[in-house]
């Protein structure tokens, strides 16, 4: 076996029957989000030896995740989408004294409570707002709509980070100015927004917004079952108070000791990090790819900017031309036939996209050698 081969003889996988995955698509929950940084596992493994009061626990690590964050407080919780559920939960808590909120979810389809969200932002992880059981009202990006939107029953603007969400919604620094003229809160949903490592404190301690939300799972390199929110420490609280062990919505959206102190030392050490070095070995893996696939027959190859999430590195984007002898379906469908499986991303409705992101070293050279083989190939039933 070569050194990559030996890397993938995963025992306990091969026991029951799955093969591992060389993830060149990008942090996806499906494929495990990321995997955990260096100090993670023995921080869990710390953990694991010893009972304690985990409420305690948790507001220690909050404690320290704030102040390495330069924020006025922080929560883990069991990921972003949780977050987002107790991130709302906790602004309809405000107007409830700050505590716990016991008659959620609303069950009143006009809406006792509801959360403003930019109508081109609209995604599947609205789920985890409309469980409250708030009704979401759409706006558009005139300043003029996110006035006339917010009335009474407003319990925040709920507004999304990355470029890919920017067309059609105000900037966040016109947001926070408008619904804080109003006395509304602003939860922003960053849950893929590191790199760039700033973005922990960039919406909070800089422009205002009352809380952040990131997936520890993600370019934190945490416990994939964990979620972030820093922020105002009012909203924090309240979402604490609405969370596990308590009996309220946010009852099942707990972690363990474990995964608390994972968390911690996956923040830790990405703040220790060289980030223009990690963006830098990134785009290098861009070009190596560029120039490896470049020339082959019935594709053409470019560099896509900014990453799906909207984060500050690139991709290579590989259209696939009827000349090629593939489809886009039938390529990565060959790929994932591999052992281990290649997974990539579809891009548009003709191409893939390679993200360097989620790779090892040495693996960008595994997946431009097997698009190498699979694209010289002049019938795929070749292979």
């Amino acid at each position: 076996m070569t050194t990559i081969e030996n890397r993938y003889a995963n025992e306990v996988y091969a026991e029951l029957g799955v093969r591992p995955v060389v993830n060149a698509a990008a942090t996806l929950t499906r494929l495990g989000g990321s995997l955990v940084a260096p100090p993670v596992l023995p921080a869990m493994a710390a953990a694991a030896r010893n009972f304690v009061d985990v409420v305690d626990l948790g507001r220690a690590v909050g404690r320290r995740l704030a102040d390495k964050t330069r924020n006025e407080a922080a929560y883990v919780s069991s990921g972003a989408a949780a977050l987002l559920t107790l991130g709302v939960t906790a602004c309809i808590a405000r107007s409830k004294g700050g505590g716990l909120v016991e008659d959620l979810p609303y069950l009143d389809r006009t809406g006792e409570k509801t959360v403003i969200m930019y109508r081109d932002q609209r995604n599947p992880y609205d789920y985890a707002v409309r469980q409250v059981g708030v009704r979401i009202v759409e706006v558009g990006p005139e300043p003029a709509e996110l006035e006339a939107a917010i009335d009474g029953r407003t319990a925040c603007v709920l507004w999304f980070a990355g470029a890919h969400f920017a067309a059609g919604a105000l900037p966040i620094e016109q947001v926070v100015e408008i619904a804080h003229k109003a006395g509304v809160p602003v939860l922003v949903d960053a849950a893929a927004q590191v790199p760039p490592v700033s973005s922990l404190w960039h919406f909070t301690a800089e422009v205002g917004a009352d809380a952040a939300i990131f997936s520890g799972g993600k370019g934190l390199r945490g416990p994939q079952s964990t979620g972030l929110m820093v922020g105002k420490e009012w909203l924090i609280a309240a979402a604490r108070a609405n969370g596990a062990p308590n009996h309220s919505l946010g009852r099942g959206m707990k972690v363990g000791k474990e995964e608390l102190l994972g968390l911690l030392a996956a923040v830790e050490w990405t703040l220790q990090q060289d980030e223009p070095e990690l963006i830098a070995a990134y785009e290098a893996s861009v070009e190596k790819w560029i120039v490896g696939l470049s020339g082959l027959r019935g594709i053409s190859v470019s560099r896509g900017y900014p990453s799906e999430a909207g984060q500050p590195h690139g991709r290579a984007i590989v259209e696939i031309g009827p000349d090629s002898g593939w489809s886009r379906d039938e390529l990565i469908g060959a790929l994932w036939r591999n052992d281990p499986a290649i997974a990539v991303a579809p891009d548009g409705t003709r191409a893939i996209a390679l993200n360097p992101q989620t790779l090892q070293p040495g693996e960008d050279d595994l997946v431009l050698a097997e698009l190498q083989r699979l694209m010289r190939m002049r019938t795929k039933e070749d292979l």
